[in-house]
Formats: structure tokens, sequence, C-alpha cells
């Protein structure tokens, strides 16, 4: 159970609910809330409906079943046979009348009547001294009665014979709730009719009360309900807003220190940068001493283009030095007019080979396509991408006698110049050739390299700086494999933008 609820605990977590959604939330309370309020008020009404229908019915039967009874008894306490003085006889037919009249006392008693079957006539009696004679004197002509009752002598035409046969209680219910109670008439246990009775009981009054009741307590507790969701909604609202205070500032904090990080990482990447490039320059000013102590009259002309190269590489050093994020114009622009070929013949000749100056353990082959075209990119940011390219082929070949092989070809169809730099080594190992999540190859992530890293920290750096001057300045796309047979294989593909 607990960890049930953990998990879905969890699984809301993960969901931002905002002010609107409460407001949604709470409407939605407050609207199933009025419907569940209705729905009950109509079934409570509808239960009370039919409650007063059962009742109003029974009560009906019980007072025509009472009327029946007390016009049976009286009419059985005298037998036929009996002489009977005349004030007796009155006073008979005044009880009887009694009987008959004062259930007109009670307000929902419409009509009253003794239903007999005299030949093939119904005939309605509602007078005492009529049924006295029907009754006592076996009269068979009777006279009319004072009320019109045809309603009910229609009725009782239609069920006489069933309701002689049962001898039951029946009860018609006509429209506005209107009782027409017929009760078997049986003195001295012989069936001579019906006695009828027309009801209306009317219970609206307690009906009412009910449900006035039920909505006042209904209100009462829509009230309490409404102010409660209030309450609860006032309350998640001040806490949504002071959440959401927290969280901006939270996220304005978290802004800032993003910031610091990023512009530490910049000046991190930047002094890395700057590390990696100035043993290089070192290395060229060696090449420069160098020059300037073999300087004679019939070099001069060499010495001084390659001192000029130098000296503007190590310019572009300093350059680098005032900021990690030069600006673009300084790289690509269409006042520079860079040949690729003359770029990396000038790299083979006068820096790797200078290096490796009396040793046959490195070899340079130049294969370079005449139809590359014009690059508008700053030269020494080309010789910055292809130098620790070469140079990674120089130390990681892994071989006694390295071979380094650049090539370079333009498509005329796709309009790409291709530089191709490979070596005859070991090649690279397949886990640098993995990418990660951003689909990025080892080899060109910082800090990555196969070199032992006791004493070394800046290993790793010569491809990833070349890849990222490469792809994220130059517009360049740099990728590396292994070769077919062995050895690896950098490839720069380069399109022939115009600027």
């Amino acid at each position: 159970m607990k960890i049930t609820f953990s998990k879905l605990r969890e699984g809301l977590g993960q969901y931002q609910f905002e002010l609107r959604h409460l407001t949604v939330l709470f409407i939605i309370l407050i609207f199933f809330q009025v419907i569940v309020s209705f729905v009950h008020k109509f079934s409570l009404q509808k239960i009370l409906v039919n409650t007063q229908e059962w009742y109003q019915q029974d009560s009906a039967e019980r007072m025509a079943n009472l009327t029946t009874t007390s016009l049976e008894l009286l009419l059985e306490s005298r037998s036929k046979n009996e002489s009977l003085q005349q004030y007796e006889i009155t006073k008979i037919i005044q009880d009887l009348n009694i009987i008959l009249s004062q259930q007109y006392l009670n307000q929902s008693v419409q009509e009253i009547c003794l239903l007999i079957a005299v030949d093939s006539n119904i005939i309605a009696i509602d007078d005492g001294h009529v049924l006295y004679e029907y009754v006592f004197n076996e009269k068979k002509i009777l006279p009319s009665s004072s009320w019109s009752h045809d309603e009910a002598v229609g009725m009782y035409a239609t069920m006489k014979d069933d309701f002689q046969a049962k001898e039951q209680i029946q009860t018609v219910v006509s429209e506005r709730q209107i009782f027409h109670t017929f009760v078997p008439f049986v003195p001295r246990g012989e069936f001579s009719g019906a006695v009828y009775m027309k009801i209306t009981p009317d219970f609206r009054m307690i009906t009412n009360e009910m449900i006035s009741a039920y909505d006042e307590t209904s209100i009462t507790y829509s009230a309490l309900i409404f102010f409660g969701l209030l309450a609860m909604f006032y309350i998640s609202t001040y806490t949504l807003r002071e959440r959401n205070r927290a969280q901006h500032r939270l996220f304005d904090e978290q802004k800032r220190h993003l910031a610091e990080q990023i512009n530490i990482a910049n000046e991190l990447l930047f002094t890395k940068r700057i590390y990696h490039t100035h043993h290089k320059a070192e290395k060229i000013m060696g090449f420069i001493k160098e020059d300037l102590r073999v300087l004679r009259p019939d070099n001069i002309d060499a010495i001084k283009m390659r001192i000029n190269k130098y000296a503007n590489f190590i310019a572009r050093v300093i350059y680098d030095m005032k900021w990690y994020d030069p600006p673009v114009q300084t790289i690509r622009s269409g006042i520079f007019k860079t040949n690729l070929n003359d770029v990396l013949s000038f790299l083979v000749q006068y820096v790797f080979k200078r290096i490796s100056l009396g040793s046959d353990t490195n070899k340079f082959i130049l294969q370079l396509d005449e139809n590359v075209p014009i690059a508008n990119i700053n030269e020494f940011v080309v010789w910055e991408v292809f130098e620790p390219i070469i140079q990674n082929c120089v130390e990681h070949a892994g071989s006694n006698e390295v071979v380094v092989t650049i090539k370079t070809e333009f498509n005329v169809h796709t309009q790409q110049t291709k530089v191709i730099i490979m070596d005859n080594g070991v090649g690279i190992e397949p886990w640098l050739l993995e990418k990660d999540a951003q689909g990025q190859k080892n080899i060109f992530l910082e800090h990555t390299s196969t070199k032992p890293t006791i004493g070394k920290q800046h290993s790793g750096y010569g491809c990833y700086i070349a890849h990222e001057i490469a792809q994220q300045r130059c517009g360049w796309e740099l990728d590396a494999d292994n070769g077919p047979e062995h050895g690896a294989v950098f490839t720069f593909t380069i399109p022939n933008a115009k600027i």
C-alpha cells in the first residue's frame, strides 16, 4: 500500500497545478454539487408523491370501510320482522342520515351513496329514510336521489359482476388524485350492493413542508460546501502564488548561476585553448630563430616568406588571447582568399618536416586537387584546424614508419571540397568512434585521449579544438573513422559557400 501511494504521489508530482486548473476544478465541484442537490430533491419528491398516493388511497379506503361497517352494524341492530315503535323508526332513520351526512364534514369527501341493484337497474341511495324503506320494508320502487350520482352508477355498472364475485374493496383513481372507492355492502351476510365514496385527500401541505425543509437543508449544506470550497480555493491559490514566487526566485537564481557557470566554462575553455596554442607558438618561435641564424643573401626571399607566415601565426595566437569568442568577421569574410592546398603544403613542408628533420620515421604524401576553390576563411584559422589533426596522425599512428597522406578533392556536382588526412597506423580505437547522446563521436570530446593522463592534464584537446573551430566557426563538417585496411581517416567536408 505504501509503495502504491508513493508511486501515485510521484506520478502526480510531475504535474504542475496552476490557478486555472484549480479554478476549473472549483467550478466543476460546484456544478456537480448543484446537480446532486437537484437529483436528490427530485428523487425525494418522487418518493413523497408515491408515498402520498399510497397513503391517500389507504386513507380513503379506511374511511369508506368504516362508513360501510357503521351502516351494516346499525341495520343489523334491528330485525326485519321486529315490530318497531314510531320513535324507534325515526331514531334509526336519523342515525342513518347522520352516518351518511357526517362524512361530508371531512373536506376531502365529495360524494357518498349506497349503490343497489333493483331488477336490472342500479339505484343510488343517499337518504336514511329511503335506505330504511329498502332494507326493512323491502320496497323496490324508490324515489330518486336529490343529488346526481350518474358517474358512480356508471362506474359501478362496469364492475358490478366482478365486484360481486370478489366482494373486495376496489378503488378507481382518476386524475387530480380523486379516489372512487367501492366497499361491498353486506348487511346480515347478504350482498346487497356497494357503498360508494368519492374522496380527494389532500396532503400537499405535508409534502410542501417536507420539500421546504429539504430545500433549507440542501441550501445550508450547499452553502457550507461552497464556502468550504471557496476557503480551500483561496488557500490553494495563495499557496500556488507563493510557490510561483518561490519558483521564479529559484529560476532567477538558477539563471544567474547558470550564466556564471557558462562564463566560467567559457573562460576555462579560453584558457585551455591558449595553453594549447602556446606551446605551438613556442615551436614556431624556434623556427623563426633558426631561420634568422641561417639567413644568407641567397635564401633571404624564402626565409622572409616563411618568417612572415610564422609571424602571422604568432599574431593570430596573440589575437586569440584577447577573448574566447572572437567576432565572426575575423574568421569568415570575403576579404579572406585562402588556398587550402597552399596551407596544407606549408604545414607539411615548413612545420612537420622541420620537426622530423633528419628522421625517416615520418613521411608525408600530398595528393592535392588543383580545382579546389578558394576558401573565405582566415588562413591561420585554417592552420589551427588542420595542424592538430595532422599532429594526431603523427603521434597516434603507433607505427615505426608513419606515412601521413593528405588529399584534397573537389566535387563539381555537389560543389563540395573534401580534405582527407589519413595515416598508416593502427587506427582509432572503436570506443572513440562511438557516439554520445548528442550524436557526437567520443574522439571529438574534451579530455578524450588514449595517452596516459598522468602529468598531462591537457591531453585529448587537439581533436576537440579542431572539431569546435571547424564546425562552430568555419561551418565545416569533420568526421573520423578507420580506413578500409588500417589507419585513421579524418575527413573535412567544406561547402563552396561564396561570401
